[in-house]
């Protein structure tokens, strides 16, 4: 009997020890938003490794790490349907502006992508670098994805592959039709790009060259996303006055190829075409009704950001932007090009005159510090400082710095904006760098939308406007983009799942950037992990890097 009982009492202890340590982290006491966007419910989360490894009551469980989520909502890591991270995350992977929005997925590639790269490409990439410098140690798409994991990032990545880019490879950046061998060789790129485990084919059609691209172009390069389950996504030609024919260009472009399709960054351009949001939503559910999956995203800000050379014809950038520097040079062209900015245009879309000119553009970032005494003043603002016309005064500064000048383009409808945001089939997107308020980034003057888009989901349109209720925030921002991307085990609070989840007060939560001070941290998120790992506690970034190259459906070994 000794013995037995010795036997006992040394098992006892194992067995103790080995319940307290079955679990690396229990979030306690939260409020369960799973992302399918029904109720919430209250329950514990455990996580082993990268996994959630059981959801349910768990007081008689402890774990290595324990976080009491009482009165906070607790739900899957939140995606990025277009980040412009491609050189920021090189610069600082631990991507604070957008994890602590809880975003624990960006996904990349608006026309154009970081591969395929040719030689061309990669000294041209090298020549264009402004503030963040690196070395281009990667040919193609998947290998630089490869090599963000591999140097550190704290944010999982995916990237579409660029239709632009494929063009640029084989055809280069003049206005002309690639040859059948030419279509051949950007097919097999697309191919090569999504056994690398692309996501499919993004469009960006509004800029030169990609505005070259006939819409049969486009739909032989969807169809080989389609042989690998990827979509086709783009920034349509138009959404200002040509918006409806753009939305049956992809329409068209979705059905010819058997692809799914999705617009990126939902809007109506011009307050001369505010009126068509109703219609375009019609067409688009219209096209659901047929059977037909097509989605779209949408930052959550009445103004867009891009380049000032969006202000000028595609026809004057035939060539590449080099070619539009001579030309800018040029007196004959200077004064086509001021008739130009002020036309009401057709055939292409004049977002200067979307804006209502030259009060309507905010300049946010030059290359050269002799012209950084300008961001955050309008165009007109700088025009009477320079004693210029804002055409003049705009032709000028690219010709002076060189780039195509960062600025914004206040050209929406804040009603829209909110009608939008509700829409069952549309997810979110940055459209933005993820910044942080230090180094470099101070340079430039960023888009607010790099620091809130995502929380003014939970706080200003959910909890303060009652534009939709939070479990449907929650499922827009989470479940509906990773289900239209087809990811496995992601998007969802579900045991067997990745560990991505964050968790925060919903009282709490707000966006702070303006465009005046847009280097401002969003507040309210607490926690947030990505495969398991903390990334964010207490609500400070913990430095962890554990992000990994999500791969699309075609992906091959």
């Amino acid at each position: 009997m000794r013995k037995i009982f010795i036997l006992v009492v040394s098992v006892l202890p194992f067995f103790s020890c080995k319940q307290q340590s079955k679990y690396d982290t229990i979030i306690r006491n939260g409020m369960i938003y799973d992302g399918n966007g029904g109720d919430p419910y209250h329950a514990d989360i455990a996580i082993n490794a990268d996994t959630i490894a059981f959801i349910g009551d768990l007081k008689n469980v402890s774990a290595k790490n324990e976080i009491d989520a009482k009165g906070m909502a607790v739900a899957p890591g939140f995606i990025n349907m277009l980040s412009w991270s491609n050189q920021s995350l090189i610069q600082d992977g631990r991507s604070q502006g957008e994890i602590r929005q809880g975003v624990t997925l960006e996904v990349m590639g608006e026309g154009e992508s970081m591969g395929p790269l040719n030689s061309k490409m990669k000294d041209m990439m090298k020549k264009g670098q402004t503030d963040i410098k690196y070395d281009v140690e990667w040919n193609t798409l998947g290998e630089y994805l490869n090599w963000l994991e591999k140097k550190g990032i704290s944010c999982n990545v995916a990237s579409f592959v660029g239709a632009t880019t494929v063009r640029e490879y084989v055809v280069g950046e003049d206005d002309k039709d690639p040859t059948p061998a030419q279509m051949d060789s950007m097919k097999l790129l697309v191919q090569q790009a999504m056994e690398e485990g692309a996501m499919g084919v993004g469009s960006s059609l509004i800029y030169p060259p990609a505005f070259f691209a006939k819409t049969n172009e486009l739909i032989e390069l969807s169809k080989e996303a389609s042989k690998y389950g990827g979509m086709y996504i783009s920034h349509m030609r138009n959404e200002g006055n040509k918006l409806f024919e753009a939305a049956h260009e992809l329409i068209t472009i979705a059905k010819e190829a058997n692809v799914p399709a999705e617009i990126y960054h939902f809007k109506a351009a011009g307050k001369d075409n505010w009126w068509k949001v109703d219609s375009l939503i019609k067409i688009i559910d219209s096209a659901r009704r047929q059977g037909l999956e097509i989605t779209a995203d949408m930052y959550t800000y009445h103004a867009s950001a891009t380049g000032l050379t969006a202000s000028f014809p595609p026809s004057l950038q035939d060539g590449g932007f080099d070619s539009l520097w001579y030309r800018l040079q040029r007196p004959d062209v200077r004064e086509k090009m001021k008739k130009a900015m002020n036309t009401n245009a057709q055939d292409w879309e004049n977002t200067y005159y979307g804006a209502g000119g030259a009060n309507g553009v905010l300049l946010l970032g030059f290359k050269r510090d002799s012209l950084r005494k300008y961001i955050g003043k309008t165009l007109a603002q700088v025009a009477q400082i320079r004693g210029a016309s804002p055409e003049e005064t705009a032709m000028n500064l690219i010709v002076q710095d060189s780039t195509r000048i960062s600025v914004a383009y206040f050209s929406m409808d804040s009603n829209n904006v909110k009608k939008e945001v509700a829409l069952p089939w549309l997810s979110f997107c940055s459209d933005a760098e993820s910044e942080a308020p230090e180094g470099v980034f101070l340079n430039t003057n960023p888009h607010p939308r790099a620091y809130g888009s995502f929380i003014r989901v939970l706080g200003k349109f959910s909890r303060d406007e009652k534009v939709l209720p939070l479990q449907d925030a929650v499922r827009k921002l989470s479940k509906l983009p990773a289900s239209n991307l087809k990811l496995q085990k992601r998007g969802e609070l579900k045991v067997g799942n990745y560990a991505d989840v964050v968790i925060f007060d919903p009282a709490k939560v707000r966006d702070k950037a303006t465009f005046e001070k847009p280097h401002q941290y969003a507040e309210g998120v607490i926690h947030v992990f990505v495969n398991g790992v903390q990334v964010l506690k207490d609500g400070e970034h913990t430095g962890a890097k554990p992000g990994r190259f999500v791969k699309g459906p075609g992906y091959k070994k």
